[in-house]
């Protein structure tokens, strides 16, 4: 399965390329989309978005731009939302070619923007009123993303009790994330595998954490998913 940050829009291409047919979770833990009859047994709260069910986690949009707005208002810190940009802004300022960046900004959950010429000081205070309201929100890299209840391990739990129901039984969770991302994921999973940047020291029997500079990586990979350990 799939954890990505990007939409259900832009992964479209990239899941037709790779042969990608099984559920995903997209914008970050907002929301599991499952393709049209993947399981017999049904999710009890579910929402139509395109070609997919969508078992949503975040409130859906507006609920992201509203708030947005709401905190750029009260802490007096001005933001640029990615939807309120032309293509032209748009593929500029996040260094996109025009059709991405127009996929880039059709979210179904959360709300995609950056910071204009704030100081530290004003973002830290922004960061701290959307916490206190329960809001998440996530840095990518020029561009944050905000949303309304996002839950990456809910969404997690919801797939998995779903396989669990479909097949009458635990389905085992594995966890193939970078390091930094591994934090909530594993979490929700019965084992993570980390996949590290650094070699030193790395101990090339331990399969917990794999160094991304192994040549053999995704060997390594497949021989921790399918082990007992």
């Amino acid at each position: 399965m799939w954890l990505s940050s990007h939409s259900r829009m832009q992964l479209d291409e990239p899941r037709r390329r790779a042969g990608h047919v099984e559920p995903f979770i997209a914008e970050d833990g907002c929301a599991v989309y499952l393709p049209e009859d993947y399981f017999h047994v049904k999710p009890s709260k579910t929402t139509r978005l395109g070609r997919f069910t969508s078992i949503p986690i975040a409130k859906p949009q507006p609920a992201a731009a509203n708030a947005l707005e709401a905190l750029s208002e009260e802490t007096g810190v001005p933001v640029v939302p990615l939807r309120s940009l032309s293509p032209r802004e748009l593929a500029q300022n996040i260094g996109l070619p025009n059709h991405e960046a127009e996929l880039a900004r059709q979210r179904d959950y959360d709300e995609l923007f950056f910071f204009a010429g704030s100081s530290e000081k004003d973002i830290n205070r922004f960061r701290s009123l959307a916490t206190q309201r329960k809001l998440s929100l996530r840095e990518h890299g020029v561009f944050c993303s905000l949303a309304a209840n996002r839950d990456i391990r809910q969404c997690i739990r919801e797939l998995g009790n779903l396989y669990d129901r479909s097949l009458h039984t635990h389905v085992n969770r594995v966890a193939i994330a970078p390091l930094a991302d591994s934090g909530e994921i594993f979490q929700a999973c019965d084992r993570g595998i980390r996949l590290s940047a650094n070699t030193k020291g790395a101990d090339p029997s331990e399969s917990s954490e794999i160094p991304i500079t192994f040549p053999d990586l995704w060997d390594r990979v497949l021989a921790s998913v399918t082990s007992r350990g």
